[in-house]
């Protein structure tokens, strides 16, 4: 395992994507309504990006053919925008997107309600997302990997979801996926002692991946769309950060 560690020029032009897709994550949620294709989402989104001069950063990535991932209520992750794909009142949507210029990426994902939804969903959406905030507020030096881990997992878990163990966060940097993976769970056999510890200059991307039934998932016909295998909702947020000596700084916010 190679943890690349970024010097405050590196983690600046990664902020300068992640403000990219801050912007771009505001925009795509003023569109996100019932009635509109998951394609239209994925040009605004490409569009937007390329006017301002940076390059999406998942279209090509391992022949992935698209510029956003749009995962659809039980779509967990890497859903492909498609035409026919048309939002309804009371769906969920995760949009998963990454941003390359100068040398760098950004990554992160934001999890929408479409028109009016559930209580059970709402409170999906919010776990989820408190369970990010956990995970990125342990990430500070002196730390252990394993303290994020853990606290994402307490949260969703105290809350009767589950957190899907197949995908998982990771560094980012000169690479979309870096060294070390960011899980969002420990086992029972792990030692804290034994994790990774956290010092300045190390950049992840951390994205809970959530489910409302159990966290069994599995990959759809179409070889990319994750699904969740008892056909539960689920949620995703993810945040680019930096671990400095103030503390983890957002790189996507």
């Amino acid at each position: 395992m190679a943890i690349h560690l970024k010097n405050n020029t590196n983690i600046k032009k990664i902020n300068s994507c992640g403000q990219i897709i801050k912007q771009v994550q505001s925009i795509l949620s003023a569109h996100v309504k019932p009635g509109i294709s998951t394609w239209e989402l994925d040009q605004i989104a490409e569009d937007y990006t390329v006017s301002k001069g940076f390059v999406p950063a998942f279209k090509g990535y391992q022949d992935f053919p698209s510029s956003i991932c749009a995962s659809i209520n039980d779509e967990v992750v890497h859903g492909l925008p498609s035409k026919n794909r048309i939002l309804n009142n009371g769906d969920i949507i995760g949009i998963d997107f990454g941003v390359f210029k100068d040398g760098f990426y950004a990554d992160s994902a934001f999890t929408f309600p479409v028109g009016e939804v559930s209580d059970d969903v709402t409170k999906l959406l919010k776990v989820t997302e408190e369970s990010l905030s956990r995970g990125i507020k342990n990430a500070k030096v002196g730390n252990m990997l394993y303290d994020i881990s853990k606290s994402i997992q307490e949260h969703v878990e105290s809350n009767g979801f589950s957190v899907v163990r197949t995908y998982v966060g990771h560094g980012i940097g000169r690479s979309l996926h870096e060294d070390p993976q960011i899980r969002n769970f420990v086992t029972e056999d792990e030692n804290r002692d034994k994790s990774i510890k956290l010092v300045e200059g190390m950049v992840f991307a951390i994205e809970p991946m959530v489910n409302i039934g159990n966290h069994e998932v599995e990959v759809s016909n179409d070889n990319w769309t994750v699904v969740t295998k008892d056909g539960s909702l689920s949620a995703h947020f993810e945040h680019t950060i930096a671990i400095t000596k103030k503390g983890p700084m957002l790189l996507t916010f």
